[in-house]
């Protein structure tokens, strides 16, 4: 039988990560977060984790570093980091995006990675 599960989240309630981050609705596959007025300032070192992320620039500036490169980031972009790849954000403006990531990061200490 198909799953027919349906989950709603209030993100006036979602729960956040350590890094500020609010998690949204999460399937066994793929999770939403949600990044909101994320404040300017410098990158942070870059990292790199055990999944695929996706996201969508709501409002403000950031520049995505990965690998080498750099990104540009503003509203109605959307970008991909690959598993695995070294990347770090600067916030230029202040920032809000939300992003999917498969396999969910907050499962398993995958954002700890």
């Amino acid at each position: 039988m198909a799953d027919t599960t349906i989950t709603k989240v209030d993100s006036k309630h979602s729960p956040k990560g350590k890094d500020g981050e609010k998690y949204l609705a999460s399937g066994i596959h793929v999770a939403m977060r949600m990044w909101e007025n994320e404040q300017p300032g410098e990158a942070k070192e870059a990292a790199t984790r055990p999944y695929e992320t996706v996201g969508y620039v709501l409002s403000g500036r950031a520049e995505l570093h990965i690998e080498g490169q750099m990104v540009l980031l503003e509203p109605g972009n959307s970008w991909v980091v690959p598993k695995n790849a070294s990347h770090t954000y600067k916030i230029l403006d202040t920032f809000s995006a939300v992003e999917a990531t498969s396999p969910p990061a907050q499962v398993h200490g995958r954002e700890e990675a």
